[in-house]
């Protein structure tokens, strides 16, 4: 995860085409405003889960079948380091 700090009325640029400037800071708020092209949805990640339990609900309903779990798309997993070769004396 990329931690950047910006100020008031500062942006960061995503992909040449995804602006997210600081609008206010009150507190422990931070209001943000997204420019971004009308065909790249925009959701909060808590409305997103919450539709991704629906959907599957919805295809699930009437089957008596129990519902994967239910989450964001997950990173492969990093591959593991090698392995120290043993030093000849």
């Amino acid at each position: 995860m990329l931690v950047l700090t910006r100020k008031v009325n500062e942006s960061i640029v995503i992909g040449g085409t995804i602006e997210i400037r600081i609008n206010r800071i009150d507190g422990d708020i931070v209001k943000i405003g997204i420019e971004a092209p009308r065909e790249i949805p925009i959701f909060r990640k808590e409305v997103l889960t919450e539709i991704a339990a629906s959907n599957q609900k919805a295809i699930l309903a009437g089957s008596g079948q129990k519902p994967p779990a239910i989450g964001l798309p997950k990173l492969p997993p990093r591959p593991a380091p090698p392995a120290p070769t043993p030093k000849n004396p």
